[in-house]
C-alpha cells in the first residue's frame, strides 16, 4: 500500500505535523546543535549551504515512497522539529523523532510519534515499527516504552549503542 500524507497534515492534541518545504529549513537548520545530536546517528550540517544537499533529498524519498518526514509544530505555529517513517513500504518500517532543545520533557515527541504511527498504520503490510534509540537516550526510550515498544536488539553505530524497539501498529 502507498501511503499518501494528507495534503493537511497529521494531528496530535497539541500539534500539527506536516510534510517539509523548503520554507521550514532555516528554523530546521537554527535547532539542528550539536548537543541536540548526540544521541542521533547523524552530525549537523556544518552550513546552510550543506543542510539544503540533505532536504533537498527528502521530497524525492517522499515521491517514490521510502521516507517521509514531517515538520512538527505546536498547534499555535511555533517550530519543534522533525518526526520521520524511513523505509515505508517495508513491513517493519523505521519512525524516528528530534524536538528542538529548548521544548524537551513536554510530550512533544511521543505525541508526534504517536502520530506518524498511527498514519502509517493504515498500511495492513506493516508488521511492527522500528525505532531506534541510543541507549543511553532514556527520554527516546521513555517515547518508545510509552507506545508500546519492547527492546528487540542492540546495534553499535558509530557514535553510540542503540536499542532497537518494536513498536506495535496503532490502531485506528
Amino acid at each position: 500500500m502507498s501511503l499518501d500524507p494528507p495534503p493537511i497534515g497529521l494531528f496530535g492534541e497539541r500539534l500539527l505535523l506536516r510534510s517539509f518545504e523548503p520554507d521550514d529549513a532555516d528554523e530546521i537548520f537554527a535547532c539542528i546543535t550539536p548537543s541536540l545530536t548526540r544521541f542521533m546517528a547523524w552530525e549537523p550540517s556544518p552550513s546552510r549551504k550543506a543542510f539544503a544537499a540533505v532536504w533537498r533529498n527528502w521530497g524525492t524519498l517522499a515521491e517514490v515512497g521510502s521516507d517521509y518526514i514531517f515538520v512538527v509544530r505546536r498547534r499555535d505555529g511555533l517550530f519543534l522539529g522533525l518526526a520521520g517513517l524511513h523505509r515505508a513500504g517495508s513491513r517493519t518500517p523505521e519512525l524516528g523523532i528530534w524536538i528542538r532543545e529548548d521544548e524537551h520533557g513536554r510530550g512533544y515527541g511521543r505525541e508526534a510519534v504517536a502520530a506518524v504511527a498511527a498514519w502509517a498504520s493504515r498500511d495492513p503490510a506493516i508488521q511492527y515499527f522500528e525505532y531506534p534509540v541510543a541507549e543511553a537516550n532514556l527520554a527516546s526510550r521513555r517515547i518508545a516504552e510509552g507506545l508500546g515498544g519492547i527492546p528487540a536488539a542492540e546495534r553499535r553505530d558509530r557514535k553510540y549503542t542503540a536499542v532497537i524497539y518494536h513498536v506495535p501498529r496503532r490502531s485506528q
